[in-house]
């Protein structure tokens, strides 16, 4: 079908283009580096999932898709107002952010995306004031462990850093043969725990040691 007479081509190629881009996006679902948010209510909450892209691997928000892949659309000037709160009211340091906007069936959609941060950690401020730091495990926003801190400050701290095999480490290193969480590996290496922490750190950083997330909880193992 042909335009209307006066209607140019540029708007309604323009449109198909959007829409062709965004469903493209939502057909790859929610996952590591990306994430669907219905509406913002709340950027308080927004800054968890700014604060686990910065941190992990950098992503992207659609905000106005639904968490089926449907197209609501942003409703409301106060919308866009609390995602620029987001990056920077609620994450300390600000997180970078950059805002694309797009239309599809008569609705609006805001694209945005973080890159990685160099200034690790990027934290997310709650209600009571309190700064939390986030990371990206599949498509959910998990409070970063002790280490993961550590391993951060080291990096922004000490690049020049070496690894040292003093008798703590290889009593780290021994009890390790398992997958064990920070507390379990705190008791049966009888280390004090601000220790294990420094020190798991360190091993992370240089490869000696991996952390996975099962079950709710970061467990930490040799590495091969």
């Amino acid at each position: 079908m042909l335009p209307e007479k006066g209607v140019t081509l540029q708007p309604i190629l323009q449109r198909m283009d959007d829409r062709r881009y965004l469903l493209g996006l939502i057909s790859e679902g929610e996952h590591q580096q990306q994430d669907f948010k219905y509406k913002v209510t709340d950027a308080r909450k927004l800054a968890r999932s700014v604060s686990a892209f910065a941190n992990t691997d950098g992503g992207r928000l659609l905000i106005g898709v639904r968490d089926d892949g449907h197209l609501s659309g942003v409703r409301s000037e106060e919308e866009i107002f609390m995602m620029h709160q987001a990056a920077y009211k609620f994450c300390r340091p600000e997180a970078s952010i950059k805002f694309d906007t797009y239309h599809a069936e008569g609705r609006t959609i805001v694209v945005a995306t973080v890159p990685p941060s160099p200034r690790r950690p990027v934290c997310a401020v709650d209600d009571e004031g309190r700064q939390r730091a986030y990371i990206r495990i599949a498509d959910e926003n998990i409070v970063a462990s002790p280490v993961h801190l550590a391993v951060w400050r080291e990096q922004q701290q000490d690049r020049g850093a070496v690894m040292t095999y003093t008798d703590d480490v290889r009593l780290l290193i021994g009890t390790l043969a398992e997958p064990l969480t920070l507390a379990q590996t705190v008791r049966r290496s009888r280390l004090p725990r601000r220790l294990v922490v420094g020190l798991l750190a360190r091993l992370v950083r240089f490869g000696v040691v991996r952390w996975q997330y099962a079950d709710g909880q970061f467990l930490f193992c040799l590495v091969g």
